[in-house]
């Protein structure tokens, strides 16, 4: 029986110290390309915000072979934007001991990317192999203690 399944999957980044400008004229260039190609790409620009991307595209390309089974040959860059995010408001100390304010921009990253290999609709055995777990679970039940309520080692008077 055939299933529909999902061939996307993202990776995002918040809060990285950049200009969301700055961001935008490198995402521009990898938008719709291949995922070797894009690591090429990165690797080779003179841009700062090169090496924070070079990771969000890693790390999307980790979820994809991790969580769909992907080959890193078949990804493209499906969809890539950049939004701003908070300026982070700092003071640095000027003459006369006044004041200055310095704002320094942040964005927030999203990367997608898109396993061209695989169909939209497949096999339902092939999804019940992709959903067996790969680890063994070490814990089955999670203990919580917690110090303040219990008594224990606080003495209040």
């Amino acid at each position: 029986m055939l299933k529909k399944i999902k061939t996307e999957v993202s990776a995002s980044g918040q809060y990285i110290y950049m200009s969301a400008d700055k961001a935008r004229r490198v995402i521009d260039q990898i938008r719709g390309r291949s995922y070797e190609e894009t690591l090429m790409i990165l690797e080779l620009m003179p841009y700062r915000a090169c090496y924070p991307l070079l990771k969000l595209v890693y790390s999307a390309a980790a979820n994809a072979s991790y969580n769909m089974g992907s080959n890193e040959t078949n990804l493209v860059i499906s969809k890539a934007e950049v939004n701003d995010g908070i300026f982070v408001k700092k003071f640095k100390p000027r003459a006369r001991g006044r004041s200055y304010p310095i704002k320094r921009p942040t964005c927030h990253i999203t990367i997608v990317v898109k396993d061209v290999s695989l169909d939209e609709y497949v096999d339902e055995d092939y999804l019940t192999w992709l959903k067996k777990p790969r680890w063994k679970k070490k814990y089955t039940a999670m203990t919580y203690y917690n110090m303040y309520s219990s008594g224990g080692v606080w003495d209040k008077k």
